[in-house]
């Protein structure tokens, strides 16, 4: 059996943790942040879980190695 390719860009936007969630960064956060309370900022920082399952599928037919 062959190995299936994994895409590299999906692999390096989404993690996985040790429990086995999909997380993924939030958008907005790459100009005008100064407008931004530091709170806002701060929260920049975490990943949010993948909550919809066509999602998570998605994800994991792009990714199928991800650790």
């Amino acid at each position: 059996m062959p190995k299936i390719k994994t895409q590299k860009t999906a692999a390096k936007r989404f993690d996985r943790t040790g429990t086995g969630k999909l997380m993924r960064a939030k958008g907005h956060q790459s100009h005008l942040r100064r407008r931004r309370s530091m709170r806002a900022k701060r929260l920049y920082g975490r990943k949010i879980e993948v909550t919809t399952r066509g999602e998570q599928v998605q994800v994991e037919r792009l990714t199928p190695y991800l650790k």
